[in-house]
């Protein structure tokens, strides 16, 4: 079984640009045939360039694969050269704006949907070509694959997706949390992508020798600059500063995979979805999954699933032990080609032939379960209330609480001071660039231990669970709490407290206070109403200033988990009001948090409390990943 990858990668660079995963080892059908830098007319005059590989000397027909990148169309050239050997054309693409392709970039721009159709009838008639076609990639790649394939309307060329950990609000997903910027991923990957679309014409031209070929990538270099300048650098600065980018308004729903979902399953396209529970977008692929699937049974997209509803296995996910950049341990090449062969070749390999379509790896078992709904089926929505009083099981703490199923008795008082910094020895540093431990040191993904030291965290611990108990799904914190000020930053995290002391982080949220209006319509609630994933609009209309020195009430949506808690093991709850590097608070933030300090409340009219889906590890049957 796989487990989960602990590498680190030595450049940020090639954190932000390598997507590659480990390919099967079958054996090789056919050579490959390379043409670069092919030119393709958009219906606005804009040149794109793609790179395409085929059978040398088969005159086909073969199946379609397309990848649409930002990173540089020939870094996909080594993977997708596993499938050509396999009997597929292969088509890499840089995004308008981005490596050797004309234009500005414009991320996730509504105009790459538009050229993403141009280009899947483009590619599905190229000679040799069946004329269906299969889109290809992850991560951004990923996302432009649902968003393609919402947009070219039925009986498309388009036959089947396979995106791997791609988003599905992205508002949500990376680039905040909370309503506060993701410091610690936004600005690297807007900066490095953008320079790389400076870079990589010129670099591809100079390599040519061809003087010609240096003058025109100058030409597109200097169009590219211009995409930085006007989309990049203002998304970035209005990101951080607090400007219409920093709410979720018409610039991220306009991006939001979540939001065609509906029109993918309408287009008839089935999609296999690969997740991982480290990686940038650990809540995007269970909504995906959730979403694809209610689309089919005729529900919203955006509602939880019921667990009676029926499922599909064209619409299937493996959410697995990894984070964003790889997936070590498993072929996930040699399943993408499975499901390619299915829908694009007619082969009947099973491949979408199962009852239960949501595959997860369970967090500490090392086992695999399938299973069918997200909400997880046979778990029980169970609140934990945060107490007075030590355990003596958190020393280092500012508080060494409990974490009861009992509703308290007694009122308490928790005081906590807003601070701009902790420490980045944190499962949350690794997470948010991508799975790498440039910022802390090897180990610090594994441990809370830092998070709970000194008077700026909160700590809450269960008492030892008796049998084995399965933590499922999406959670809620519910914070009553009083401050000085006229904003509130809140972090959350939850843990498994083995009997050594030793402390497992296994998912966080966050909340900056200004945004604790809850739409009731978007948000989900177990079947005895308790709610279980607060949907926060984060508009600029819902934005609304704590009074200072009233208790006031806060929903915390902390990302999905599933994940085994061994018999003797306690559940944590941590809350401290920084998550270094990951989050800092706009420019317009900051004057309202500074100085702050919090009165976090306990008792009968003020619970504080976490609201977790629980069940035995009898509720799961283990089964084969994919």
């Amino acid at each position: 079984m796989p487990r989960r990858s602990t590498a680190v990668f030595s450049a940020v660079v090639l954190m932000l640009i390598s997507l590659v995963n480990p390919v099967s080892a079958a054996a090789d059908e056919y050579p490959v045939s390379l043409r670069q830098a092919v030119p393709i007319t958009m219906a606005d005059g804009t040149v794109l360039r793609a790179d395409i590989q085929s059978p040398a000397g088969e005159p086909g027909p073969f199946p379609v694969l397309l990848a649409q990148t930002p990173y540089g169309r020939a870094v996909l050239n080594a993977e997708m050269s596993y499938f050509v050997k396999q009997g597929y054309i292969a088509v890499s693409v840089d995004v308008r704006g981005t490596g050797s392709s004309e234009g500005a970039w414009v991320p996730f721009g509504p105009q790459e949907t538009v050229d993403g159709v141009e280009l899947v009838h483009w590619a599905a008639a190229l000679p040799g070509s069946t004329g269906e076609l299969g889109l290809y990639g992850d991560s951004y790649k990923g996302i432009n694959q649902l968003t393609t394939a919402a947009a070219v309307g039925p009986n498309s060329p388009v036959k089947a997706l396979f995106p791997v950990v791609a988003g599905n609000d992205l508002y949500r997903d990376v680039f905040n949390m909370g309503g506060l910027p993701n410091a610690e991923f936004l600005p690297l990957w807007l900066l490095l992508t953008g320079t790389q679309s400076l870079t990589n014409p010129l670099t591809e031209a100079l390599a040519s020798g061809d003087p010609q070929r240096v003058l025109d990538a100058a030409r597109v270099a200097l169009q590219h600059v211009g995409g930085v300048a006007e989309n990049v650098l203002p998304l970035l600065t209005a990101s951080l500063t607090g400007g219409a980018e920093a709410f979720d308004g018409d610039y991220w729903q306009a991006r939001n995979p979540a939001n065609v979902l509906d029109d993918v399953v309408a287009n008839g396209i089935p999609a296999y979805l690969v997740g991982g529970w480290d990686d940038l977008f650990q809540r995007g692929a269970l909504m995906n999954y959730a979403g694809l699937q209610n689309a089919w049974a005729g529900r919203p997209t955006s509602a939880a699933m019921n667990p009676r509803q029926p499922v599909t296995g064209r619409y299937q996910l493996l959410m697995g032990p990894w984070s964003h950049y790889s997936q070590p341990g498993f072929d996930v090449a040699g399943l993408k080609l499975r499901w390619y062969d299915h829908w694009l070749k007619g082969v009947d390999n099973g491949v979408a032939d199962t009852a239960t379509p949501l595959h997860a790896y369970q967090v500490n078992s090392g086992q695999w379960f399938d299973t069918t709904t997200y909400p997880f089926t046979g778990t029980t929505p169970t609140t934990l209330y945060f107490g007075k009083g030590t355990t003596g099981t958190a020393p280092r703490s500012a508080n060494d609480g409990p974490l009861t199923a009992a509703p308290p008795t007694g009122s308490g008082t928790d005081w906590i001071t807003w601070t701009p910094v902790n420490s980045t020895c944190t499962r949350s540093t690794f997470q948010w660039l991508g799975g790498a431990n440039l910022l802390s040191a090897p180990g610090c993904e594994t441990s809370n231990t830092e998070r709970e030291t000194g008077p700026n965290s909160l700590v809450y611990t269960g008492n030892p669970v008796s049998q084995p108990t399965v933590l499922a799904g999406p959670i809620n914190a519910t914070i009553y709490a009083q401050s000085n000020t006229l904003d509130t930053q809140w972090v959350v995290t939850v843990t498994d407290v083995a009997p050594d002391g030793t402390s497992r982080p296994l998912s966080e949220g966050a909340l900056i206070g200004s945004q604790r209006a809850i739409d009731p319509a978007k948000s989900w609630y177990g079947a005895d109403g308790r709610l279980l994933m607060p949907y926060h609009p984060y508009t600029v209309a819902s934005e609304k200033w704590v009074e200072p020195n009233k208790v006031t009430r806060y929903d915390v949506e902390v990302f999905p988990v599933f994940a085994k808690l061994a018999a003797g093991h306690r559940i944590r709850v941590v809350v401290t009001t920084a998550d270094t590097p990951h989050l800092v608070p706009t420019l317009t933030q900051l004057p309202r948090l500074l100085l702050g300090i919090y009165q976090l409340k306990t008792g009968p009219s003020t619970p504080s409390s976490v609201t977790i889906p629980l069940a035995p590890e009898s509720a799961f049957a283990a089964g084969p990943a994919g």
